[in-house]
């Protein structure tokens, strides 16, 4: 799919990487809608990419609010060509913990953004870019889901988040399956450790213990290498049902 004049919509898009994914985006030639709950981030982010990108506050789990965001991509950008998922969470907890079992809510919660956030981002967007016209090889569209390593390698304390992003990496396969006869992809990127929001709270001990297990090259991903990767894959029409590691080949360790 080409990307100049195409209408994307980017949940958890106002930072790390849903905001690399923007820029990529936007440089390309494509419409955005950013959907988060951060409006600092979104405010900056709509200061250095000043046309091309509009901003909807949205909680990715509320079904109202997140049809209301589509509807809204549709009427300013036109008709809808991807949805790539980035929204997400990152809390940790021992299933027995020192005081009291892993805390059920939290675990709910986990679950809640990372993978039913995702899922009702995807079942919308997906019925969203299905009306859009065909194109090029009956192509009409792409959903693009954020996976994890932590899927097959989740360390001790990511049980929740083991199970929240194991769950979107096997939904890519059946949603790509069903979703072909619309002629719409569906691929997930897993990516390892990356220099987002959400690692700048780890300690200069942990970072450095991380980065000790990654082979190269040994450090943390930028994410405009995520953004990278997703628009080559949008861009290549044979990418399609899969999850693409990318992880500068660790493999996590249990803690």
């Amino acid at each position: 799919m080409q990307l100049q004049d195409r209408s994307f919509l980017i949940t958890g898009g106002a930072s790390g990487l849903g905001a690399a994914c923007c820029r990529e985006l936007v440089t390309a030639g494509a419409r955005v809608t950013i959907v988060d709950m951060d409006e600092n981030g979104a405010e900056n982010l709509l200061a250095e990419c000043p046309t091309g990108v509009r901003f909807i506050r949205t909680d990715v789990c509320d079904p109202e609010q997140m049809k209301a965001a589509i509807d809204s991509c549709v009427e300013w950008h036109g008709p809808l060509h991807g949805v790539i998922t980035c929204a997400g969470i990152l809390r940790g907890a021992r299933v027995v913990g020192r005081q009291s079992p892993h805390d059920l809510e939290l675990f709910r919660q986990v679950v809640d953004v990372n993978l039913i956030g995702t899922f009702n981002a995807v079942r919308l967007g997906a019925t969203a870019i299905a009306d859009s016209p065909l194109e090029q090889e009956n192509e009409r569209g792409i959903i693009l889901m954020t996976a994890s390593i932590a899927a097959w390698e989740g360390q001790i304390g990511q049980a929740a988040y083991s199970a929240a992003k194991g769950g979107v990496a096997s939904m890519t396969l059946p949603m790509a399956r069903e979703l072909g006869q619309h002629g719409i992809r569906v691929v997930s990127i897993a990516p390892g450790i990356f220099d987002t929001p959400m690692m700048q709270a780890v300690s200069p001990e942990l970072r450095k213990s991380l980065e000790a297990q990654i082979p190269y090259p040994p450090r943390f991903g930028r994410p405009d290498e995520f953004a990278q990767l997703a628009r080559q894959i949008i861009e290549n029409r044979m990418i399609n049902g899969t999850v693409l590691r990318l992880d500068a080949g660790i493999r996590m360790q249990a803690k």
